[in-house]
C-alpha cells in the first residue's frame, strides 16, 4: 500500500514536472524571435532586417562589430539597417540575443566591375571577353558576400548566374528585346537593299553632288541632325545608308562611326520632339517628388537647355573638322590608312571579283524612308491624347512634344522596321531583282552581320544591372559631400559625375534613371544650406539637370560597353575598340571645354551667351593649332 502510495506520489509530481516543463517551452518559443538577415548587404547601403517577434516595436537596438549598441527605425517588423563592416551583430530583443555572422561588401568595390570591363577592352583589344570578365567578377562578388562559405563555391555560383539569370532576364527586358528586333530588322533591310543594287543605285545617285570627303562627311552630319527623333534609329539607318558613300570617297570607318556616334544622342537629347524627352521628365519628376517646389519638369527642361554645353559643342565641332580636313590623335592615323586603301579584305576581294548589281535608287530610299517616316508616325499614333489636342493653353510644339513624350519609343521602332523589311521584300520580289529565296537569304544574312553586336549589347546590358545592384552610382555620388559652401560648382561636379557613371555603366538612360532622383534633393539642399532664393534654387536645379545628361552623353562616347557606341560600330562596321579610341581624344577635347569654359563659369553666373562664342573659338583654334592636315 505504500508502495503504491509512493508511485502515485513520484508519478503525479513527474506529470506536473513535464507540464511545466511543456509550458515553459512554449513561453520560450513564445518569446523568441524570427530574424531575417538581409542576403546581400553593401557597406553604408540601408538593407532590410525582417523581424518576427512580439518584442519588435518602431525601432530595434543592434549591437555592431565595434561594441556600440545603435538604433534603427522600422515599421510592422521591417527595419532599414546600416552595415558599415564585417562581423558579427547582435540583436536584442526582450530577454533574448541573436547574434550573426555578416558579411558586408565594401562600396568602393562597386566601381570594380565596370572598371575591369573597360580596362580591360581598352588593354587587349577585344570586348567580348572583357564584358564576361567584368560581369563574372560582379556576380562572383555578389555571391561570396551573400554567404557562400568558399571562395570556389563562390565563383561556380556566379559563373552559372551571368548565364541563367543577367542574360536571361536582360534578353527578357521588353525595352532590350525591342532593341534587338529593330537591330535584326535593321541589318535585313540593309542586306536586302544592298543585294537587289538599291544601295548601289543610290550611292550612284548622290555621287554626282556627294563628290569629295568633305561633301561626304557633311552628308553624314546632315543625315544624323535630320534624323532628330531616336538615337537608335538615327546610329543604325545613317551608318548603315552613308557607308557605302564614305567607302567610296575614302572616309575611314572610325571617322563614319564618329560622325554617327557624336550627332545621334547629342541631337536626341536637344530636340524638343524626340524620345528622350518622356524618358528625362520622368526622371526629373521623380526627383521633383522629394521637393517642396512647383516648377514642373518640363518647364526644368526648357530652362536647362541653354546649359547643355556639350552636346552643342559636341555638334559644332564635327563641323569645324569638316571644314579644316584636320585631324589628331588615332584619328589621324585611321584617316592616313584609309587613305592607303585599308579595306575590309574580304570587301576588297569582292569588289574586285563580283561588280555589284545595280538598280533603281528607290529601291534603297523607300525601306529608308519608311523607318525614319514611320517611326515618327508610329510615335504619334503611340503617343496621341486626344485632351492633349484639344486644349489650348499649349501650342503646337508644346503638343507635340507631349505627344512624343508620352508615346512607346520601342513600338514605333519595331512597326517601322517591319514594315521597310516587308516593303524592301516586295519590292525586290516584284522587280524580279531578286528571287524568293534569294530575298529569304538576304533577310537571314542581314540577321547574321547583327549578331556579334547583339551579344555585345546583352553583355552590356546585364553588365549595367550589376553596376545597378551593387549601387555603383551611389559611391560615385559621395564626392559631391563637399560642395555645401560652393553650390555653383555643382553643375560642373555632376557633369564629370554623370560622365563617370555612364563611362562605367555603358548607359546615359540609366544614369539619369540613377542620378536624377538622387542628387536633385541634394541639389535643393545645398542651395537651402547656402541660403538661395527658391528661383536661384530652381535654376541651379536646371544647371545641374543639364550637367548631368551633357556628361551622361560624354561618358557613352568615351566607354567601350555603351550601347549607342556599339551600334554606332556596328552600323559604320567599324572595329568598335578603334572607333572608342578614335572617338575618345575628340569627345574629352569637347568635354573639357564645356567643363572648363561652360560650366565652371557658372559659379560667378557667367551668362552662357558670353561662354558659348568662347567655347566655339577655343575649339576652332583647337583643331586648327594640333590638328595635321588630311591630304
Amino acid at each position: 500500500m505504500t508502495r503504491l502510495f509512493l508511485t502515485t506520489l513520484i508519478f503525479f509530481f513527474f506529470a506536473n514536472w513535464v507540464a511545466g516543463q511543456c509550458e515553459l517551452n512554449e513561453l520560450k518559443n513564445k518569446n523568441k524571435a524570427e530574424i531575417e538577415w538581409p542576403g546581400f548587404i553593401i557597406q553604408e547601403i540601408p538593407a532590410n532586417l525582417k523581424v518576427e517577434s512580439k518584442f519588435a516595436h518602431d525601432t530595434i537596438s543592434i549591437k555592431l562589430p565595434t561594441g556600440e549598441w545603435k538604433k534603427f527605425v522600422g515599421s510592422k517588423g521591417n527595419y532599414k539597417v546600416t552595415f558599415n563592416s564585417t562581423g558579427y551583430y547582435e540583436v536584442r530583443l526582450g530577454p533574448e540575443t541573436y547574434t550573426t555572422h555578416v558579411r558586408v561588401m565594401p562600396l568602393w568595390y562597386s566601381i570594380l566591375p565596370p572598371l575591369i570591363a573597360i580596362l580591360f577592352a581598352m588593354l587587349f583589344k577585344e570586348v567580348l571577353t572583357a564584358l564576361l570578365i567584368g560581369l563574372l567578377s560582379g556576380t562572383v562578388a555578389i555571391a561570396w558576400y551573400s554567404g557562400d562559405s568558399h571562395f570556389g563555391t563562390a565563383f561556380i555560383t556566379g559563373f552559372f548566374d551571368i548565364i541563367d539569370n543577367r542574360i536571361i532576364h536582360t534578353i527578357a527586358d521588353s525595352g532590350h528585346a525591342s532593341v534587338i528586333v529593330f537591330s535584326l530588322m535593321i541589318g535585313a533591310v540593309v542586306q536586302i537593299i544592298r543585294n537587289n543594287g538599291g544601295m548601289h543605285g543610290l550611292v550612284q545617285r548622290l555621287a554626282r553632288k556627294v563628290s569629295t570627303q568633305r561633301k561626304g562627311m557633311f552628308f553624314t552630319w546632315l543625315m544624323g541632325v535630320l534624323i532628330f527623333f531616336d538615337d537608335y534609329a538615327n546610329t543604325l539607318v545613317v551608318g548603315n545608308t552613308v557607308r557605302p558613300i564614305t567607302d567610296r570617297l575614302k572616309i575611314s570607318r572610325e571617322k563614319l562611326a564618329y560622325i554617327v556616334d557624336s550627332t545621334a544622342a547629342p541631337v536626341a537629347c536637344l530636340a524638343f520632339v524626340t524620345t528622350w524627352i518622356g524618358v528625362e521628365l520622368s526622371y526629373i519628376q521623380e526627383g521633383l517628388n522629394q521637393l517642396s517646389t512647383d516648377i514642373s519638369p518640363y518647364q526644368l527642361f526648357l530652362q536647362s537647355l541653354p546649359y547643355r554645353f556639350y552636346p552643342f559643342l559636341a555638334l559644332i565641332f564635327i563641323l569645324f573638322m569638316i571644314y579644316q580636313r584636320r585631324d589628331f590623335g588615332p584619328m589621324y592615323k585611321a584617316e592616313i590608312e584609309t587613305g592607303k586603301l585599308r579595306f575590309n579584305d574580304a570587301e576588297d576581294q569582292n569588289s574586285q571579283e563580283d561588280k555589284p548589281k545595280s538598280s533603281h535608287w528607290l529601291n534603297a530610299i523607300v525601306p529608308v524612308g519608311i523607318i525614319v517616316f514611320g517611326t515618327f508616325a508610329g510615335l504619334i499614333v503611340t503617343g496621341y491624347d486626344i485632351a492633349v489636342w484639344q486644349t489650348e493653353d499649349y501650342s503646337f510644339i508644346r503638343k507635340l512634344s507631349i505627344t512624343i513624350g508620352n508615346s512607346d519609343a520601342f513600338k514605333a521602332l519595331l512597326w517601322s522596321s517591319m514594315t521597310a523589311v516587308v516593303a524592301a521584300f516586295v519590292m525586290s520580289v516584284s522587280q524580279k531583282l531578286l528571287t524568293l529565296r534569294q530575298t529569304s537569304d538576304a533577310i537571314i544574312d542581314g540577321f547574321r552581320s547583327m549578331l556579334s553586336a547583339i551579344v555585345i549589347l546583352i553583355l552590356a546590358w546585364s553588365l549595367a544591372s550589376i553596376t545597378q545592384e551593387l549601387h555603383t552610382a551611389q559611391f560615385l555620388a559621395g564626392f559631391l559631400s563637399a560642395l555645401k559652401s560652393l553650390p555653383g560648382l555643382l553643375p560642373a561636379i555632376t557633369f564629370v559625375l554623370g560622365a563617370l557613371v555612364a563611362f562605367s555603366t555603358g548607359s546615359s538612360w540609366g544614369t539619369m534613371a540613377i542620378l536624377y532622383p538622387l542628387l536633385m534633393p541634394v541639389t535643393w539642399h545645398i542651395g537651402e544650406m547656402a541660403g538661395m532664393p527658391l528661383p536661384e534654387i530652381n535654376l541651379l536645379l536646371a544647371q545641374m539637370v543639364s550637367g548631368i545628361l551633357a556628361g551622361a552623353v560624354l561618358g557613352d562616347h568615351c566607354s567601350p560597353i555603351s550601347d549607342t557606341t556599339i551600334l554606332s560600330s556596328l552600323a559604320s562596321n567599324c572595329d568598335h575598340i578603334s572607333h572608342v579610341k578614335t572617338q575618345m581624344p575628340y569627345a574629352l577635347t569637347v568635354g573639357s571645354v564645356a567643363l572648363f569654359i561652360g560650366l565652371v563659369p557658372l559659379i560667378w553666373n557667367v551668362s552662357p551667351w558670353i561662354t558659348y562664342p568662347i567655347g566655339i573659338t577655343v575649339l576652332y583654334f583647337v583643331l586648327k593649332l594640333f590638328g595635321k592636315k588630311v591630304q
